[in-house]
């Protein structure tokens, strides 16, 4: 096992002479939330495996039993945010540079990659997730895209997954940064498997007494059956679902523009406790994160992979550098006074011709231009 700061990297032999390459996020005291270190080291080490024959899968998993990734590192971007305001953030739009790549390359990776999205998957976190071939949910799994709440939007691919979730349940859960859980990553299409927790140790030693082939498809549908058992033996584990049957007032909510959209969600009347804790957390949301995370998902309707990371780059760098995105990580987590002085007191009063301004590239030539 090799280790590069705080991920893990191992290669585990398997019967069929080949190897499973591992990867473990290993910051377990900051819910392994990535950081610019941890996002290099795995894009060099992806590289690697990616040309090795003797590389059959890879397997990406997290130290602990609470996250498998809460997301990227926030409080290092808030430092670079606040450095410069209104200017280039290196480190902040570094880290959103690679972390694309990153994302991309997994989603890119032709062998099988199994990623074991136990506990916390949120923002970055679920970035990895979504690009992994094979996506486990255990009974734990809590994902979401709660960006809203420090100003930001759903990045790190949101806006491709979100946008082919069925319905309007990817509008609403961009903007409300709802919750779900294993049950619910299964019916929006985010997930392969449910397995329990407790069976991931056995999934890897059954993985190493695999007799794995060269062919790339033929290996993917070993992972398949080799997964059947596991997902047999654990469905009673199941949680109950959120999303699925809120599916029709979420697709009426989100029916409309923009404004009409968020004030149907912000005036929802409902005995059901989890809408009411999504509606309540738009409410209190950046009014300018809304209208942007409306305005990306429109924009990135039938565009490609690659073309979605190349605008949310754009997205990403303007928003670092001139949004509520500071003010937003203030409140939460600096702070924590939880009272963010927004640059706008409601969504009415953000013009589109603001919102379009942060859909324009502040560089001439663009840093994924060669992805």
């Amino acid at each position: 096992m090799s280790t590069s700061q705080d991920v893990l990297f191992e290669e585990r032999d398997t019967a069929s002479g080949q190897k499973l390459g591992i990867v473990t996020l290993n910051v377990e005291k900051t819910l392994n939330s990535l950081n610019l270190g941890m996002v290099e080291a795995m894009l060099t080490q992806l590289a690697e495996w990616r040309d090795r024959r003797d590389i059959a899968c890879l397997f990406i998993t997290a130290a602990g039993e609470k996250a498998f990734c809460a997301g990227g590192d926030v409080q290092a971007l808030y430092r670079s945010a606040t450095e410069t305001p209104g200017g280039p953030c290196e480190y902040a739009e570094r880290f959103f540079e690679q972390e694309y790549r990153l994302d991309y390359a997994l989603h890119q990776f032709a062998k099988p990659v199994v990623v074991w999205g136990h506990g916390i998957v949120m923002g970055g976190g679920l970035g990895i997730f979504a690009a992994g071939s094979y996506r486990v949910v255990t009974e734990k799994s809590r994902l979401a895209m709660p960006e809203i709440t420090i100003g930001l939007y759903p990045d790190v691919g949101g806006s491709y997954f979100l946008n082919r979730m069925p319905g309007h349940c990817g509008r609403f859960l961009a903007l409300t940064g709802a919750s779900f859980n294993g049950r619910d990553a299964l019916y929006l299409g985010l997930a392969e498997s449910f397995i329990e927790n407790s069976r991931r140790d056995d999934v890897l030693a059954a993985m190493a007494k695999e007799l794995w082939s060269d062919d790339v498809s033929d290996n993917h549908e070993r992972l398949y059956s080799l997964m059947a058992s596991h997902i047999e033996a654990s469905q009673a584990a199941l949680p109950e679902a959120n999303v699925e049957p809120a599916a029709p007032v979420i697709n009426q909510l989100c029916e409309g523009d923009d404004i009409a959209a968020i004030k149907a969600i912000t005036e929802l009347s409902s005995d059901n406790p989890w809408l009411q804790k999504a509606a309540a957390t738009l409410s209190a949301g950046s009014p300018l994160s809304a209208r942007l995370i409306l305005e990306q998902l429109r924009r990135a309707e039938g565009l490609s992979l690659r073309e979605v990371f190349r605008a949310e780059l754009v997205l990403s760098t303007n928003v670092v550098r001139n949004s509520d995105f500071a003010e937003g990580v203030r409140a939460l987590l600096i702070d924590k006074d939880k009272n963010p002085q927004w640059r706008h007191s409601s969504y009415e009063a953000i013009d589109s011709a603001e919102v379009g301004a942060y859909f324009e590239a502040p560089w001439s030539e663009h840093p994924l231009h060669d992805l």
